[in-house]
């Protein structure tokens, strides 16, 4: 009974791994960030760190945007 509910948890955090990620990624590296950033976003506080960091500084695509 034990393997089941390990099974189902197992299965629900990989789930939500997969929908969690990829929107993140695609962010971080449209920004000019390193994608592995994301990985980030699966640990609690340190994904409110990760984002106000984004948030509030200058991206690299920005940067590149004003040298043209």
């Amino acid at each position: 009974m034990m393997h089941e509910f390990y099974f189902a948890h197992l299965l629900w955090v990989g789930v939500w791994i997969l929908l969690i990620l990829p929107p993140f990624w695609t962010i971080f590296a449209k920004a000019g960030f390193s994608p592995w950033l994301s990985l980030l976003m699966l640990v609690p506080l340190v994904n409110l760190v990760v984002l106000y960091m984004v948030a509030f500084s200058r991206w690299p695509t920005q940067s590149r945007q004003r040298d043209l």
